[in-house]
């Protein structure tokens, strides 16, 4: 860097540029660029901060905190090596509070973090997340947070990825993200007004110990919360006492899981639906089936009463209630779990990583998320987002892979006939003694895969609308691999329905054609609240009708979570400003 340096000063003489990278580093210090380095146990059981700043081991496995010689981590450090220490995980928390002050430095930044209070667009749409429920209500719970516009909104988003690029490598590095939610909506979900809170380090992603690597920042977020910040204000040239608060978390559905502590691969994996769900294990396809949507049915819709054209039962449940931060702390009253990766030696001699638990452990609940540590996390509406991104990708393969009869990806298969069997609906659809059975309504032929497929790999899009399609398509053996987020986003909302419309029977069509309308409304910029009411409506009778034509084994908890989407963005507004995409971009 050094060397650099002197070579764009001799580039650029009238330039001050630092003599030195000791300089340069100097100078980013002074923009609060800077961050703290933490140690960590490798078995993520706790970090070398605070009252154990100090300790050589760690208070739970009792691991070294330093690497070996070797370069392996864990065991006894030697006493009077000559080796330097080093630490074998390293936490890189870059402190929120200068970072908030800095926000206010720039008299036009200042003005823009009270745009949610002073804009006089007030026509009933839905724009931004001020204008949603869970916004509306903090306000009303915390007047005196609520009276300065200026006191920051965040929201926190995390994922998990691969630094070096190698598709087979399993190394996985968290960084932790926060958005202030202050900003207009052309500033807020652009990439410079993000905040990078921590790098989580790899190469095992933190699961569930990820409370472990939040202690500093809930610390933070607790004193900005309580006590505040003097700051001073560009745009007004005051000095205020400035607070923030945390809104909610957004991530994919694993992610929500390591968040919430909810566990997302059982039977009850819909958060939103919680144990008010009637778990369904299909016995031949081996996997959990998220049926039953004819509940959000009115009472007295016929679907209801309906056995044969869904799971062989009627079913005249209400729909779930959403539970409160109240409700979900009395369920967590009992759960204490002691974090770590405990490594126990096996009987072949390898290490197999086991979950520490203490009394009061449920199957569903693998904690308390250190989240209800923040005085109004109780009583956020919004507190976990489901990831639009996530789950639309998830729905379309499903279905375009069942289209498909993609021999290692559909959904109908010979363990999805046997099901239906084992359920007794839809006899016409049985395998025989020989393991034969029919092609479906939805499936597709050769001729018609060669139509659809080729319909695809023709399509033209303007620049930067979305990646190369037709490159993901094989017309030789009729399949589609490679599709990425947005390239499912677009063939879901916009293409599929177009190459189906003569392929497939109206039913099917009709079907998946209200399921893509549906995408396309949701993520929409601009939402009009009295409408959102009809679309879940509509919604509904979608899901239904798909039960009545697609197997069980396509209703994944990633196609039921769908059912929960409308009533997410009437709490959180719209989903642009609560998906990944702008995050893993």
């Amino acid at each position: 860097m050094s060397m650099i340096f002197e070579l764009l000063k001799d580039a650029f003489e009238q330039a001050r540029l630092p003599d030195s990278f000791y300089e340069a580093k100097k100078t980013i210090n002074r923009l609060s660029l800077n961050y703290v380095s933490i140690h960590a146990c490798p078995n993520d059981c706790m970090l070398y901060w605070g009252d154990d700043k100090d300790a050589e081991t760690c208070k739970v496995c009792h691991t070294s905190r330093w690497k070996q010689p070797n370069g392996k981590n864990g065991g006894d450090v030697r006493c009077g090596s000559k080796f330097k220490k080093k630490p074998s995980k390293v936490l890189r928390y870059f402190p929120l509070k200068p970072r908030l002050q800095r926000l206010f430095m720039s008299s036009k930044t200042a003005e823009n973090m009270r745009w949610h209070a002073m804009d006089s667009n007030r026509d009933g749409l839905m724009r931004h997340p001020r204008d949603s429920e869970s916004w509306k209500r903090f306000n009303e719970v915390h007047v005196e947070f609520a009276a300065d516009p200026r006191n920051v909104r965040l929201g926190l988003a995390a994922d998990g990825f691969n630094p070096f690029g190698h598709q087979s490598s399993t190394h996985s590095t968290w960084p932790v993200i926060l958005i202030p939610y202050n900003l207009p909506p052309w500033i807020c979900m652009k990439q410079t007004s993000f905040i990078l809170s921590m790098i989580i380090p790899g190469k095992k992603m933190p699961g569930n110990d990820i409370d472990i690597y939040m202690q500093p920042l809930i610390k933070e977020l607790n004193e900005l919360w309580s006590f505040g910040i003097e700051t001073f204000d560009a745009s007004q040239g005051q000095f205020f006492k400035l607070h923030a608060t945390l809104m909610w978390t957004i991530s994919d559905f694993p992610g929500l899981g390591n968040l919430s502590g909810w566990n997302t691969h059982t039977g009850l994996a819909c958060p939103s639906c919680n144990f008010d769900f009637l778990p369904n294990r299909l016995p031949h396809s081996r996997k959990w089936c998220f049926m039953g949507h004819r509940r959000f049915l009115g009472s007295s819709h016929r679907y209801r009463h309906h056995n044969s054209k869904f799971d062989g039962t009627k079913d005249l449940r209400s729909p779930p209630k959403m539970l409160s931060g109240s409700d979900v702390l009395n369920q967590l009253a009992d759960i204490n779990i002691t974090f770590g990766k405990n490594l126990e030696m096996t009987e072949k001699g390898k290490r197999s990583r086991v979950r520490r638990v203490e009394d009061g452990d449920t199957q569903q609940w693998k904690k308390r998320s250190i989240f209800f540590q923040l005085p109004y996390w109780e009583f956020n509406l919004l507190r976990h987002n489901l990831d639009v991104m996530h789950i639309e990708k998830n729905v379309f393969d499903n279905v375009l892979f069942t289209l498909l009869n993609d021999s290692a990806r559909s959904k109908d298969n010979l363990n999805a006939r046997m099901d239906l069997v084992s359920m007794g609906i839809r006899d016409d659809l049985w395998p025989n003694e020989n393991g034969k059975y029919s092609p479906s309504c939805f499936t597709m032929t050769n001729i018609e895969k060669d139509v659809f497929l080729a319909t695809l790999k023709s399509v033209l899009l303007p620049d930067g609308y979305s990646s190369n399609i037709s490159r993901c398509v094989d017309l030789k053996n009729r399949k589609i691999h490679g599709l990425k987020s947005h390239d499912c986003h677009i063939l879901m909302e916009h293409l599929l329905p177009i190459a189906i419309r003569n392929l497939l029977p109206d039913q099917v069509c009709m079907v998946l054609v209200e399921l893509g309308s549906f995408f396309r409304q949701i993520c929409s910029r601009v939402l009009n609240v009295k409408e959102l009411d009809n679309l879940q409506s509509r919604l509904v009778l979608t899901l239904c009708h798909m039960e009545m034509i697609f197997p069980p084994s396509l209703f994944t908890v990633m196609v039921h979570l769908v059912v929960h989407l409308v009533d997410e963005v009437k709490l959180g507004g719209p989903v642009p400003y609560r998906w990944m995409y702008s995050i893993e971009r």
